[in-house]
């Protein structure tokens, strides 16, 4: 949302240490800063790990939001240097394990805070919900998964102003349910894994305003009849009835029943009759009959993965129609057959998800020719081995049957794992231009993938796992401009030196592999200072460099060190597969099957 100006002018002001230190002097010009600015300034420090509790003196006045979500170095020191932010609207210090209840005595002061997100900050008790109770405008508040008691939720009842309550995974009763009715303004309520009965969620009757509601986890059967409800969650639950009523709950829009259990399906939805709902996730649950899809016909978004829905099943799902947006039939029995029937009928699709199923080669030209308007579609771990054969008997060659997605001018992420997809089943890829996402997995991919996916200009996250990638190959790649993310885990040939060695070539790109996290300049598990440094930055780095004098080892064809995964008569099998081609215009690519004799020899000579 920020201008080219002010990007390049933020990314300047947190280059390093230095450039901190020459600016946060000027005490008085940022104390006019305006606060959006203020906020993506502090956010910057944090993400280059620069931010450390002194520098927050000088945000007091102008920063309005704080974000410390998981950082694991947020203690006292901290939470006093934010006690003073006289202008703070939001705190969120989620998963911080050291915070805990004097920690929070700080905050009492701040006047202006209305919102305060304390998740799986384990330590944070009943004492703490005491300190709260002082912030009087508190609007939304999030304490799920803390040590707070049936004793400190009753306390809750003096926040008036509360709009959002958030107590998942607390031991929240019936009779809390009946002390906190005095919440009058209470719109989102989250008690999932709680202790509430069917009798305690009839007291949410009272909480007329609730438009989200979350049971899951809970011994609740029937969910309450509230006329303006429009989300409800009610996961793991053994359900008998959404509403008495197909009246009720006339604004419910969102459904979520993953792994909820039905005593008598037709009851259980009997409610849908005319349907307000656009989404619903039934996703492992025993469904048999999927007849109910018949009146929702407003669905935009539709979840029945890990269920038993076939190609039986198909005509339900038609009579949604072109309403329907995104699909997930992941793990389901559907098979290309079944899937022929779907296609024509929900043209605007823009999400599907077909993994683990029985679909092959032929659904991809039913997804080109019927659904044009598909953004991100999931194939992995299907029948789909990337080639169709042809129908004329003169024809020797398979057609590859990835190309016909090159007529997907929308198609933006793509997902396709699946060991037997080869270099050459995947080559058409390399003219979709336009995708940004792209996950491979496939013990049959090599260096040549790699090198023709790197003409992809706007690929922003690319994984290409368990491939028989080499060290030449990995130093050849050369990366699009565009892209952040790199997942290379199972690669199982490449070295320390080769991985740490692309870090350091490209810092921009986050490198996800068992020697990447080694590299990282800019590891998110690192602490946080917990004071002002005592000495620039660059001094630092420096001592830090001269700890480790010459840590690489040279040792030739370095991924000898990979031998454990294989016995010496694997390694002979190994001698023979075509595993690595060369690429095409680089002679330079080491053969795998090579290498891998030279490796054998070596064995022999042992």
């Amino acid at each position: 949302m920020t201008s080219p100006l002010v990007r390049l002018c933020l990314e300047e002001a947190c280059k390093s240490g230095v450039a901190v230190e020459r600016w946060r002097l000027q005490r008085r010009s940022l104390e006019r800063l305006p606060a959006h600015l203020a906020d993506a300034l502090l956010r910057h420090l944090l993400r280059r790990r620069l931010l450390f509790p002194s520098l927050l003196e000088v945000f007091k006045h102008s920063v309005e939001n704080i974000d410390l979500r998981g950082e694991s170095s947020i203690n006292a020191e901290w939470m006093a240097y934010i006690g003073g932010f006289v202008n703070l609207l939001s705190l969120n210090i989620s998963d911080c394990q050291r915070i805990n209840n004097s920690t929070l005595w700080p905050i009492t002061g701040l006047t202006s805070l209305t919102e305060l997100d304390l998740s799986r900050c384990s330590k944070v008790t009943d004492a703490g919900i005491k300190h709260l109770q002082s912030v009087a405008n508190l609007e939304k508040l999030w304490i799920s998964q803390t040590g707070v008691t049936e004793a400190g939720i009753s306390l809750l009842a003096s926040l008036k102003n509360l709009s959002l309550l958030d107590l998942g995974g607390l031991p929240v009763t019936d009779h809390n349910l009946s002390s906190l009715q005095a919440l009058t303004k209470l719109e989102y309520l989250d008690i999932w894994g709680s202790n509430v009965t069917n009798q305690g969620a009839a007291s949410i009757l009272k909480f007329s305003n609730l438009s989200f509601l979350n049971l899951s986890w809970t011994s609740v059967t029937h969910a309450p009849n509230l006329p303006h409800l429009e989300c409800l969650h009610m996961n793991k639950c053994a359900v008998i009835s959404i509403s008495n009523h197909s009246s009720t709950l006339a604004s419910l829009k969102k459904l979520v029943l993953s792994g909820a259990t039905f005593s008598a399906e037709t009851k259980a939805f009997s409610f849908t009759s005319k349907s307000s709902i656009t989404y619903l996730d039934v996703s492992k649950t025993s469904l048999q009959n999927f007849s109910f899809l018949d009146t929702m016909t407003k669905l935009e978004h539709l979840d029945l993965s890990s269920t038993a829905f076939g190609d039986d099943s198909v005509e339900f799902v038609a009579c949604v129609g072109d309403t329907l947006r995104n699909l997930n039939l992941s793990d389901t029995k559907i098979t290309s057959t079944g899937f022929e029937i779907l296609s024509g009928h929900v043209p605007r699709l823009e999400t599907l998800s077909l993994s683990q199923t029985f679909v092959d080669d032929m659904s991809i030209s039913y997804i080109s020719n019927m659904m044009p308007c598909i953004k991100a579609l999931d194939l992995s771990r299907t029948s789909i081995r990337g080639f169709i054969q042809q129908q004329s008997p003169q024809e020797e060659e398979a057609k590859p049957s990835l190309a016909a997605l090159q007529s997907l001018t929308s198609l933006k992420t793509l997902s396709l794992e699946h060991p037997y997809l080869s270099d050459i089943a995947l080559s058409p890829l390399s003219s979709l231009t336009g995708l940004t996402h792209l996950s491979l997995r496939s013990t049959s991919l090599t260096d040549s993938t790699l090198h023709h996916l790197s003409s992809l200009p706007n690929l922003v996250s690319l994984g290409v796992q368990d491939a028989v990638l080499t060290n030449n190959g990995l130093q050849k790649f050369r990366p699009p401009l565009s892209l952040r993310t790199l997942n290379l885990k199972g690669c199982w040939l490449l070295t320390k030196d080769a991985v740490v060695g692309l870090c350091k070539r490209h810092p921009h790109i986050k490198v996800m592999h068992e020697f990447a996290h080694e590299s990282s300049s800019l590891d998110q598990n690192q602490l946080l200072p917990r004071s002002s440094p005592p000495q620039s930055l660059a001094k630092v780095a420096r001592r830090k460099s001269n700890q480790r004098p010459g840590t690489s080892v040279a040792v030739a064809r370095s991924f000898i060190d990979q031998r454990v995964k294989y016995n010496r008569e694997e390694l002979f099998a190994l001698q023979d597969l075509p595993l690595s081609r060369l690429i095409p215009q680089e002679g330079e690519f080491v053969n795998v099957p090579e290498i891998l004799g030279d490796l054998v020899s070596h064995l022999v000579i042992q």
